[in-house]
């Protein structure tokens, strides 16, 4: 059924508000999470996947960014914009979502909420696939209701490439494929050939990527994460939903219009959201994994509810939109999630082809490295690295615990000739929240030692000392650097 001209017009409307709300901070630089993505991009594209044994990331979204910046450029704003095109898609797909499992005023909610929800304004401005992962949410329930649940088969073929993708773009899709089993057994028992036969598409696809999930599995993991509390697993859910009060609006327009009068979809729905997390929490108390950037994989699920529960719950769900929408009201991105572009510009002039940058925050290189550019050698507090523009997390804990700052320090510097010069890049720790995993744990307990070895090393001298003014201000940065260059005199 084609929409009317009035809500043709409403999804123009939430179009360019949704565009006017996501391109405020394209040009804003670049975090570590997103250098490495640009990094990885500029591999040879065949080669991504086999690169990707070192980050613990399956390959869909980078091999696409990969297409995309040999077309558009790899400019803050080019990549951003990539991610900016998946949350702007969104729009009308979720009330297509909405129109096709429910009805046509709950798709209009459910464009206006992901028109307008935080998490996507902040994520379509970043180089990472969590806009591409939550378009992808949409399709997959829009997919598994027609095509499982009401035993469509054009649907049930669609749901195939579409599950493929979201496994291939972020490992927690797994988590929500196991979610569909659930939801199948217990609401659509009648369709389990059917989603067998989905099944079996998704893992024949899937099947050439197993050696190296399973590599992954064992060798690189997320050490820089800790395992999420009791409290988390519950309010999980709100961080695609903008935050723990726009949740109890929700939770609250559900209780009025919603939970009495649920059929199998809404319940279907509930499980996908709630297995997916809970399965992710329990795999995140076995090996730390846990963020809540990663619940891109549920937006699809998590919105439709929220919009079925304005639309059911009368004049509750109206006040519970309008508080949901006062809340989100002014949310705006940070214009620099970190300060290395700011940094790297100070350092820039003075920094001559191959000289060598330590970066003492290993997994800082890739940013690093985009902004300073080619021809420079570089190193850690693991030693010497190889490919700047991705970090190597194979192992990453063992290594460094292994890499001992006075075997190691020496060895970096030996590079170095007598009245040379070298450039430190060392965090700035203020945030001690942010340090308290076993890998950045050590990454602090190494950076500071190699801080006070080179302060008090009579071989070199420090001859400049960069630290940005928004430092100075306590601007709230993810993790700030700074930068010190060293001559060696000795």
């Amino acid at each position: 059924m084609r929409p009317t001209a009035t809500t043709a017009a409403a999804l123009v409307g939430l179009l360019a508000l949704s565009l006017a709300l996501r391109v405020g901070q394209l040009r804003a630089g670049f975090w570590i999470d997103e250098g490495i993505s640009v990094g990885v991009a500029h591999h040879h594209w065949s080669s991504i996947p086999h690169v990707l044994r070192q980050d613990g990331s399956p390959p869909a979204y980078y091999m696409l960014l990969g297409l995309w910046i040999r077309v558009f450029g790899d400019s803050e704003a080019a990549t951003h914009t990539l991610s900016l095109v998946f949350a702007l898609a969104s729009v009308p797909l979720a009330y297509e979502a909405g129109r096709r499992i429910f009805d046509r005023r709950t798709g209009l909610v459910c464009a206006l909420l992901v028109a307008t929800t935080p998490y996507l304004t902040y994520y379509a401005q970043e180089t990472r696939m969590y806009a591409f992962e939550a378009f992808l949410s949409l399709i997959a329930v829009i997919a598994y209701v027609e095509g499982v649940m009401r035993g469509r088969r054009v649907w049930a073929g669609v749901l195939v490439p579409t599950l493929a993708l979201q496994v291939y773009g972020h490992n927690w899709a797994l988590f929500f494929c196991v979610a569909l089993a659930l939801a199948t057994v217990l609401f659509a028992r009648e369709r389990l050939g059917t989603f067998a036969l989905v099944a079996a598409g998704v893992s024949l696809l899937y099947l050439p990527w197993l050696p190296t999930v399973y590599s992954q599995v064992q060798h690189t993991g997320a050490p820089w994460s800790t395992k999420p509390s009791f409290h988390e697993l519950f309010t999980a859910v709100g961080a695609v939903l903008g935050g723990d009060a726009p949740l109890v609006a929700l939770v609250v327009a559900a209780a009025a219009g919603l939970v009495a009068t649920a059929g199998r979809v809404e319940r279907a729905l509930a499980v996908l959201v709630g297995a997916t997390i809970v399965l992710a929490w329990l795999s995140s108390q076995i090996t730390p994994a846990w963020t809540t950037r990663y619940f891109a994989v549920v937006l699809g699920p998590a919105i439709l509810l929220a919009a079925a529960a304005i639309v059911r719950g009368g004049r509750v769900g109206v006040v519970a939109l309008a508080a949901v929408l006062f809340l989100w009201w002014g949310f705006n991105p940070k214009d620099d999630k970190e300060n290395a572009r700011r940094i790297a510009r100070q350092v820039a002039p003075l920094v001559h082809p191959g000289e060598l940058v330590i970066s003492t925050h290993p997994e800082q290189v890739p940013v690093l490295r985009y902004y300073l550019g080619p021809g420079l050698r570089w190193a850690t507090t693991l030693g010497p690295v190889s490919d700047p523009q991705v970090f190597d997390w194979q192992d990453a804990v063992a290594r460094l615990q292994a890499a001992r700052p006075r075997t190691m320090l020496p060895r970096v510097l030996a590079s170095v000739p007598r009245g040379g010069e070298f450039v430190v890049v060392a965090p700035l720790f203020r945030d001690y929240r942010a340090w308290r995993a076993k890998w950045t744990r050590l990454v602090w307990r190494r950076s500071q030692q190699w801080t006070v070895m080179l302060a008090s090393d009579p071989r070199v001298r420090l001859e400049h000392h960069f630290m940005t003014d928004e430092i100075a201000d306590k601007r709230n940065y993810f993790k700030p650097v700074q930068a010190f260059i060293y001559r060696r005199v000795g």
